[in-house]
């Protein structure tokens, strides 16, 4: 990867490690298009007991979002992870993740917050930036872990944007959908009710004369159902496969995959085209 000073994604990181670097921070986090405070991470020593944990019940919900607490514990055991539930409960609110199914929600925000109501229910999506969705994920690194956000076009599958933090901050939704505009204008934006979605900085982003607000109802992210296929998509093929350690290794290989499902991956559901195809032959 190169920026548009000719900067590689190695020199930056001499640059990142050097004590006086000529590159402002700012700009090395635009260089490598990740969240600004991700530049400073350096994985955090993690208990490899715990991150093996953490790992597991990644690739556990993956398979199987429908699992609740309960039942990943259970299978967690199966595989010879001996932990309680009350601890799988905790990791998983550290990695922002819940069941599909209505419940008490994990990664509950408890804070007073604007509820939009969730427009697409029965609603037929047949052209592009009629309906964006988007959502966050965990992404495992070999020693620590990261989160990614996408805005995806629901009709064509088409990655519009997307973003690496190292926390679950508001700054990376606020840079995606930012970033998302720039593309088009949606009809109508999906998201869940979380502290990032819900915050009056990321809702001021949108024109709301232009694009309707719609929120997953609560601990149920299938409403948000195309972005949870491309998770599936994105770490069996990808993250899984290749055991990222740093963030810039993470962001490169991430941005090459987004890069190959948006303009080379063929979508059956399409007729065998790609997403860029059909986003940008449609609109």
């Amino acid at each position: 990867m190169s920026g548009d000073h000719g900067v590689t994604t190695r020199e930056l990181v001499l640059h990142i490690e050097k004590p006086g670097s000529v590159v402002p921070i700012i700009r090395q986090a635009k260089l490598l298009g990740v969240s600004r405070t991700s530049i400073y991470y350096q994985p955090k020593p993690v208990n490899p007991f715990t991150l093996s944990v953490m790992h597991k019940i990644d690739e556990v919900y993956t398979e199987s979002p429908f699992y609740g607490v309960r039942k990943i514990t259970a299978q967690l055991k199966r595989d010879g992870l001996l932990v309680n539930h009350k601890r799988v409960h905790r990791l998983m609110r550290v990695m922002g993740l819940e069941a599909i199914y209505p419940k008490p929600n994990l990664s509950k925000n408890s804070q007073p917050h604007p509820v939009y109501p969730y427009l697409l229910k029965g609603i037929v999506v047949n052209r592009p930036n009629q309906v964006w969705g988007t959502d966050i994920t965990y992404i495992r690194l070999k020693q620590g872990f990261v989160y990614l956000t996408v805005f995806m076009d629901w009709f064509s599958r088409f990655i519009l944007s997307w973003r690496l933090s190292i926390s679950l901050g508001v700054d990376f939704c606020i840079e995606a959908a930012v970033e998302a505009l720039t593309k088009g204008v949606p009809e109508v934006t999906n998201q869940d009710q979380g502290v990032q979605f819900t915050s009056q900085e990321y809702l001021s982003v949108w024109n709301l004369e232009t694009t309707k607000i719609s929120m997953d109802g609560r601990g149920r992210c299938m409403d948000n159902i195309f972005n949870e296929r491309f998770w599936r998509s994105l770490k069996y093929e990808d993250v899984y496969l290749k055991n990222y350690e740093t963030v810039p290794e993470t962001k490169q290989g991430i941005g090459e995959y987004i890069d190959f499902y948006n303009y080379r991956r063929l979508h059956e559901s399409h007729g065998y085209k790609t997403p860029a195809e059909i986003y940008f032959e449609r609109r």
